[in-house]
């Protein structure tokens, strides 16, 4: 078994993000600028906007967070997103989820501009990712693919299984792993809550990317003897035995499946940190024109 390590494969990323950024202005270009709109006093919504600008200073990217009340009606957050549509100095931004109960996430998402939609979730980007096109890919499928690439792990003519069938991972993943690319070339069975016969669906995966929400819902017994499993999900429980009082936990049972994978992803540590190396790399790529010119 060996430990897939998000944190360290995220830190050698950014050193490269950082001489990219670096370049540019050296080159007297626009430094990529990242903004995080977030709306509400959710503790994880605000970690991890948080973590994501701690990691646009330390790679050179200009980062701004605009914070909103969770009383902010629809109209005023769209009114919000129309305005960082149209600032020329803007090249990405993100509106952090989830939002409030009175606000429809789906008109939100679809008000951002595809071509700053640096968190790959509007239906344009969603749909020539679909195609095979250049598009924003989401963060999290993405930095699963850079993991599997920078890991050298073989994909091709592999059985992958998806745990979960959410738009933010379980069906981006399951598509980018049956395209026509490497990593890719899968043949992919994509499971959730409705499926029969589950866990021997599970025992026939060569990759199991599991996103399914469940803490430990994944045992030694539904693995194959060495798959590559990746573990999406994130669970906080509290503890004794840390100095914060809490403790992270995955989808996976770690500790008892290790024993069977060839490779696995900790929580924390695994996929976590490679999807926001993934949102810098899309900001990147629209301060540069890649996907839209």
């Amino acid at each position: 078994m060996e430990p897939i390590d998000g944190k360290k494969l995220s830190s050698t990323i950014k050193e490269e993000i950082a001489r990219e950024v670096e370049e540019i202005k050296q080159a007297g270009g626009k430094v990529p600028h990242l903004v995080a709109v977030l709306v509400g006093h959710d503790p994880a919504s605000e970690t991890y906007v948080n973590n994501k600008e701690k990691a646009c200073n330390k790679v050179g990217i200009e980062s701004e967070v605009i914070r909103l009340e969770e009383s902010i009606s629809q109209e005023e957050l769209l009114n919000k997103v129309d305005e960082l549509n149209n600032d020329p100095k803007v090249d990405g931004f993100i509106v952090q989820l989830p939002l409030p109960d009175h606000i429809d996430e789906q008109k939100v998402i679809e008000a951002v501009d595809p071509k700053k939609d640096v968190d790959g979730f509007h239906p344009v980007n969603m749909g020539r990712m679909v195609l095979g096109l250049p598009a924003y890919l989401p963060a999290t499928p993405a930095g699963i693919l850079e993991m599997l690439k920078r890991y050298n792990i073989e994909t091709e003519g592999k059985d992958c299984v998806v745990l979960g069938r959410s738009n933010i991972v379980g069906k981006p993943v399951a598509n980018l792993m049956l395209q026509k690319t490497t990593p890719g070339n899968c043949t992919v069975t994509v499971c959730h809550s409705r499926t029969k016969n589950l866990e021997q669906v599970l025992a026939k995966a060569d990759i199991l990317i599991v996103a399914m929400g469940k803490m430990e819902f994944v045992t030694a017994d539904m693995v194959k003897e060495g798959a590559v499993v990746i573990d999406v999900g994130i669970h906080r429980i509290r503890s004794d035995k840390t100095k914060s009082g809490w403790k992270l936990k995955g989808d996976v049972k770690f500790d008892e499946v290790k024993g069977k994978a060839s490779y696995i992803t900790p929580v924390p540590g695994g996929v976590g940190p490679m999807t926001i190396v993934s949102l810098l790399k899309n900001t990147i790529a629209a301060s540069q024109g890649r996907i839209y010119g």
